[in-house]
């Protein structure tokens, strides 16, 4: 399934003009969620021009404190269906603390086990030094870098009423003890229909790292909520063998109200 190519879209928001990634990824205060959202998602697989039910994935948020510091605590868990598991066998679950203050991240936890192969990595960052220190040692890291699940929660605050179509934004990531250089380009707005509803959304492709599942380059595309809530709705891909889709199909304690949604199917 990779679902951590999943996250990475499940996420991604913007200029083209380049900017430094502190430029929009710093500072940004949370408008968007809150303590107490959950937010589930179904994966559906293309290989012979039928979609079918292969997963699903559910992301909460919880309020906590890591060292004395207030943190959001970011959970997201994404599962293969058990009649697919002969398959491609996929238990991951991801989380994540990020301070409340400017939503970076403390500490990044991520257990998976993808068809097979599995890893385990706890990340603590330094805000301070700007390093990440893992089991594979300690990494400098830059200013205002996110981790794959923060960088999600950290995007649907991205004022998306301040870009034109084809803008970008570029933002640094870190996982598996690299920092990648990536970006969102914002499409615009559109009217989508889902498995769960019709929904007024705002468009964007993340650039994507090359991975065993998933092609590099811009050949994602994502869809978030255009309302304050900025949910991701839909998510689309090629894979290496067919495609997948990966829609929004319940929600609770969101923030807002789901203004965005025209019509529930």
């Amino acid at each position: 399934m990779g679902f951590k190519k999943i996250l990475i879209a499940i996420l991604l928001v913007v200029l083209v003009k380049p900017l430094s990634a502190g430029d929009d990824f710093c500072g940004i205060r949370n408008y968007a969620f809150q303590s107490g959202e959950q937010i589930s998602f179904t994966v559906f697989y293309n290989v012979i021009g039928l979609y079918v039910n292969a997963g699903a994935a559910t992301f909460t948020v919880n309020s906590g404190k890591l060292n004395n510091t207030p943190v959001y605590h970011l959970v997201g868990v994404g599962n293969s269906n058990r009649s697919y598991d002969w398959i491609f066998k996929v238990r991951d679950k991801y989380e994540s603390y990020i301070d409340t203050a400017k939503l970076q991240p403390l500490k990044f936890i991520r257990n998976v086990e993808e068809g097979g192969y599995k890893i385990n990595e706890n990340v603590a960052f330094n805000r301070t030094a700007n390093t990440a220190t893992s089991e594979k040692g300690t990494v400098k890291v830059p200013n205002c870098v996110q981790d794959v699940l923060s960088a999600i929660y950290y995007a649907r605050n991205i004022d998306f009423e301040k870009y034109k179509p084809e803008d970008r934004i570029p933002f640094t990531m870190f996982l598996g003890n690299e920092v990648y250089n990536l970006y969102i380009k914002y499409l615009g707005k559109e009217t989508i229909k889902t498995r769960f509803g019709k929904f007024n959304a705002i468009k964007f492709k993340p650039l994507l790292v090359k991975g065993t599942l998933f092609e590099g380059g811009e050949k994602m595309t994502v869809w978030v909520s255009d309302d304050a809530n900025h949910v991701p709705l839909r998510i689309e891909s090629p894979i290496v063998v067919g495609s997948v889709k990966v829609d929004m199909m319940g929600y609770k304690n969101l923030r807002y109200p789901f203004s965005s949604m025209v019509s529930k199917k």
